[in-house]
């Protein structure tokens, strides 16, 4: 199984029991030690994590961070672990003073579900002030599963992960810079657009009239590019299609369950297809997916209860289900992935069951 799947599947197990975890020996037991071994490292092992790890700091004796993890039988992450409901904001302090009197290169904040990782960019052997990276089990982007990945056993490397650490420090501060730009652009920025518009003196009353100018054709700009390159990708996947072959009768009874199974690509390249012909009915932002056992479930609004197709795509023949109009699970074959566009009213059909009304009601 992917990591980014067990990922997922820790996180379904949480969610039922978060709410019920008041202390932090409570989130530690639960929550971070699982965490900890979803990395590989076995917990209860003292060669591999040290609980309770003495860092003493200058004068002050019988210091203790919760967790160091060793590479090597040497501690190389140390981990601060607060109680899950826990702001992490008024805590890194503590961890920073771990953190000059240890050597180690990574420490990571934590409430169990939020990690924020850090290092030494800025000077060496001195916390930075601001995370790396930070991975919210509750709202992670894959690119975030393969930065967590690399500090797991078997693929940490101390000197990759500093060049890592380095790079998403400073590609987070540009984008968090980009992206504030956006939302209101400085005056300095918006001068640089104005002054290739605008031939004479840039007043204040010119300031005034463009800078809200330049916040709309700069959002306007990323929308198009967006939709764009989502046009492309939609027509580099969709092939002429021809009228559908009549396709033999399926009987549910018939299609045998699976073995258990990680996500395979042709499922994932569904996913994407799937998603961009609902594109007109909802914001693509809602659908999501669930690989659990045998179903490859796409869902809307990361709920598991509005799926609206699933897919099983690993033999000879192919089957896609999909709701009917009277709630009930209608299956489809496929043999090729193009076929899926036979059955676009039926997925969004489907859909359509999950929408309120004014949705469903919006205009395609």
């Amino acid at each position: 199984m992917d990591f980014i799947d067990e990922i997922r599947q820790f996180v379904i197990r949480i969610k039922e029991i978060v709410d019920k975890l008041k202390t932090e020996e409570a989130t530690k037991l639960s929550l971070i030690n699982p965490f900890i071994e979803l990395l590989g490292y076995q917990v209860r092992d003292p060669n591999e994590v040290i609980p309770e790890f003495v860092a003493d700091f200058g004068t002050k004796k019988g210091e203790k961070v919760d967790y160091a993890v060793c590479i090597d039988g040497k501690p190389a992450i140390l981990i601060e672990a607060k109680p899950v409901n826990t702001l992490l904001e008024a805590h890194d302090s503590q961890l920073f003073r771990y953190f000059s009197t240890t050597g180690v290169k990574f420490a990571i904040l934590t409430n169990g579900t939020l990690y924020k990782f850090y290092s030494d960019i800025q000077n060496t052997n001195k916390m930075d002030d601001t995370p790396f990276l930070e991975f919210d089990l509750f709202n992670f982007t894959e690119s975030q599963v393969a930065e967590v990945k690399k500090f797991k056993k078997g693929s940490f490397n101390q000197g990759a992960l500093s060049e890592t650490a380095a790079t998403l420090k400073y590609t987070n501060a540009i984008k968090n810079e980009f992206d504030s730009l956006v939302k209101e652009p400085s005056t300095y920025f918006a001068k640089l657009f104005i002054r290739k518009i605008h031939l004479g003196k840039i007043s204040q009353n010119i300031l005034e009239r463009f800078k809200p100018i330049v916040k709309k054709a700069l959002s306007e700009y990323l929308d198009e590019r967006l939709n764009d390159m989502l046009n492309a990708a939609i027509k580099a996947t969709k092939a002429p299609v021809s009228a559908p072959e009549p396709q033999p009768e399926i009987k549910k009874e018939d299609v045998k369950p699976e073995k258990e199974h990680g996500i395979t690509e042709m499922e994932i390249e569904a996913y994407y297809l799937i998603k961009s012909l609902c594109r007109d009915l909802v914001d693509m932002k809602r659908i999501t997916y669930r690989n659990v056992k045998t179903r490859f479930s796409i869902i809307l609004d990361d709920n598991v209860r509005k799926w609206f197709c699933r897919l099983h795509l690993e033999r000879s023949k192919k089957y896609l289900y999909v709701r009917d109009m009277d709630d009930k699970e209608k299956l489809l074959q496929v043999n090729v992935l193009d076929d899926i566009y036979n059955y676009q009213e039926d997925i969004k059909n489907s859909l359509m069951l999950h929408l309120k009304p004014k949705e469903n009601n919006s205009p395609q």
